[in-house]
């Protein structure tokens, strides 16, 4: 049976399973729509959590870029799990103890403000849209090369699931429907990373073989894998890929910016709202970090086999280049999809591949992970896995930002702001509507988005960074921050950020270098900078304006001592 009927099979079931789960659980009220009446076993949360954090950035593109980038692509790979870290030990157990099921919900109750809260639901929209426009990308990708459609109709495929999904069965429904998609986005991640183990150096585990030889058979046989992919690299006019190329301030800010951005992504933070106690809170955050290990200890290994692979395929074991005419059948798959192509420079009718004027290839790191199993020559039902799981990573983190911002817009913004007597039914409605909008309007970035996958999800963690964190943070460690302190913080370091991410990628891309960044930090990591800002504003105006009132201050002490928990609430 050949890839695409197998692709068609694979992904059509596990489709029907998501449907099928999402019909079974059913929202019939706002509490299972917003946090799954609080109800969910710590476990089964932490594999929801593991399954919306693990995105199409972490499936498909972080690997991909860590291919390309060798050790600069790593901040990928550290930020995002530091950042987890981060938010289960210092964030998930008070704001669960809190009770607010919103981010923007903590804001305005904490800082005792509507004008903070609707900062923080505007901020929320934006990160949520940002982020999102990178998880319909990789939808796109998977479906273009494997059902063999232009990537607009993939985004379009993907945007009619995500919807009804998400808007059938709300969070109850994503819970569980994220639950099946861990399951196959982590088998379909192991999977072909085992086989390529096992065939390139003869380890089944593929975190073992990352630091093995090479096996006899292959070319570069008895050479460390990471030996050879630092030799191919320098001789290909590549900078050697155990020592990357960014600088050391733009990976302390890349890195630090995925961190605390973690920590402040609300599509994350709410999850820890669905389980009945704040000792759940905490458990669930410990078997996340379980299962996201299963994936992310797997990534490196993925993309130095993958590296190998594509040199040797595309340059041969001679390093002369290969034939075009006798290609592997892949590479002109994917040429059909415009996420590689060939140009004969020299005319001599061989592909080449190279990081400098001798390069004829151009080749999309998101395809990378994709792509390995038919790189690898695998058998065609591993190759169809691997799409379901690219879909199933997508779809997964794509609901859990709908979620957000249809709650963003029926509940902070109406229920509690413009709207304070709409019935839950009403609320209900408003929650759906808006997630259709959302989904129309991310469907339109999906297709035209400003960077690679895992580029435009930075951009989004960047955007939190600046914005939430340090109203977060303060708002639970500073009892006598005030409302003019948080308000001033928030706009300042999002508006900064903000500025910095369209004026390098959209007004002047042809600025976009290490030359022209400020202190050297490119628009990846500039939402460090400005979180610093954000923290310094906020200081600054809450010396001038006063401390919080004393009852503020009282119910900060209460959340500081996580010990118990009400329900969630929203009213």
């Amino acid at each position: 049976m050949d890839i695409q009927t197998l692709t068609f099979i694979i992904v059509g079931l596990t489709f029907a399973l998501y449907i099928g789960i999402a019909i079974w659980s059913r929202a019939g009220s706002t509490n299972d729509f917003y946090v799954a009446s609080g109800g969910v076993h710590p476990v089964v949360n932490g594999m929801a959590t593991a399954a919306d954090w693990m995105s199409a950035a972490s499936f498909i593109s972080m690997a991909g870029i860590i291919a390309f980038a060798g050790y600069s692509g790593s901040v990928y790979l550290m930020g995002w799990t530091g950042g987890y870290v981060l938010l289960a030990m210092c964030l998930a157990p008070y704001l669960r103890k809190f009770g607010k099921f919103t981010v923007p919900d903590f804001i305005g109750d904490r800082y005792y403000s509507q004008t903070a809260r609707t900062i923080a639901v505007i901020c929320a929209i934006l990160i949520s849209f940002t982020y999102i426009a990178g998880q319909m990308r990789g939808v796109g990708v998977v479906f273009s090369r494997f059902l063999e459609v232009d990537i607009a109709t993939g985004v379009f495929i993907g945007a009619v699931i995500v919807f009804f999904y998400t808007v059938l069965g709300g969070m109850k429904g994503i819970t569980y429907t994220q639950v099946a998609q861990y399951v196959v986005l982590a088998f379909a991640y192991l999977v072909p990373a085992i086989f390529i183990s096992i065939y390139m150096t003869g380890h089944i585990l593929p975190q073992t073989g990352f630091g093995a030889t090479i096996a006899d058979g292959v070319a570069g046989s008895g050479e460390y894998l990471l030996q050879r992919l630092d030799g191919l690299s320098t001789e290909l006019g590549l900078a050697a890929y155990t020592d990357g190329t960014k600088s050391t301030i733009d990976m302390f800010a890349i890195t630090a910016a995925l961190m605390v951005g973690t920590a402040g992504l609300p599509h994350v933070i709410v999850r820890f709202f669905t389980v009945p106690k704040v000792s759940d809170a905490r458990l669930s955050a410990g078997w996340a970090l379980v299962f996201i290990s299963v994936v992310y200890l797997t990534a490196p290994s993925i993309a130095s086999f993958a590296k190998v692979n594509l040199i040797n395929t595309v340059n041969g074991e001679d390093l002369q280049g290969v034939e075009y005419e006798s290609a592997p059948s892949w590479i002109k798959n994917w040429e059909k999809t415009g996420l590689i192509s060939w140009e004969d420079k020299n005319e001599d009718g061989k592909m080449f591949y190279s990081g400098d004027e001798r390069n004829e290839m151009t080749v999309d790191r998101d395809i990378m992970v994709l792509a390995n199993p038919e790189i690898a020559d695998l058998p065609a039902w591993v190759v169809a896995l691997v799409a379901a799981g690219g879909v199933a990573a997508a779809l997964s983190t794509s609901a859990g930002l709908l979620l957000v911002i249809s709650t963003s817009v029926s509940h902070d913004l109406l229920k509690r702001t413009f709207a304070p007597n709409i019935s839950d039914k009403q609320e209900l409605m408003w929650a759906r509507v808006a997630a259709a909008v959302a989904v129309a309007i991310s469907t339109y970035f999906g297709i035209n988005p400003p960077g690679f996958v895992a580029q435009v999800v930075a951009f989004a963690f960047g955007l939190a960074a600046a914005s939430f964190f340090p109203a977060i943070i303060l708002g639970i460690f500073h009892k006598k921050m005030n409302k003019q302190g948080a308000i001033a913080g928030m706009v300042v370091g999002i508006v900064f950020t903000l500025a910095y991410i369209i004026y390098f990628k959209f007004v002047n891309p042809a600025a976009n270098t290490a030359d022209n960044w400020l202190f050297g930090i490119s628009p990846e990591g500039i939402g460090t900078l400005g979180m610093v800002i954000n923290f310094i504003v906020a200081y600054v105006v809450h010396k001038m304006t006063g401390s919080a009132p004393e009852e503020i201050q009282e119910l900060v002490e209460s959340i500081r001592y996580p010990r118990g928990s009400g329900a969630a609430t929203h009213d």
